[in-house]
């Protein structure tokens, strides 16, 4: 090879102990570029509440299944004395569904 094409090809120094070819991540919104910690931890309660989730509709139990269910209903009254432990999981599996929701919309937005 001619040394005009070597010039051409070879690098024109080495790279030194602080240069890197590692690509550098970039925040792509300005709330993951400043506050890191912040989506980190709403990632972190995303992740709880989907376990929780899971394990919530997991153990509850039906009692009206199949058809019998939907089309003869059941009878509710509009007054509620202590609740059940049923409704107190039903009511607690809806927070965390509202949770879940809610922090899944903020870390779309935030871009991790």
């Amino acid at each position: 090879m001619s040394p005009l094409l070597l010039a051409a090809v070879a690098p024109t120094a080495a790279p030194g102990p602080l240069q890197s070819f590692a690509p550098v991540a970039v925040p792509h919104t300005a709330i993951a570029a400043h506050f890191g910690w912040l989506t980190h931890a709403i990632a972190g309660i995303f992740l709880i509440c989907a376990v929780l989730l899971v394990f919530l509709l997991a153990i509850q139990t039906t009692k009206q299944e199949g058809l019998s269910g939907t089309i003869g209903g059941r009878v509710e009254s509009a007054y509620r004395g202590r609740l059940g432990m049923e409704e107190n999981l039903k009511r607690l599996t809806g927070f965390v569904a509202v949770v879940f929701v809610i922090t899944a919309t903020i870390l779309s937005l935030t871009g991790i």
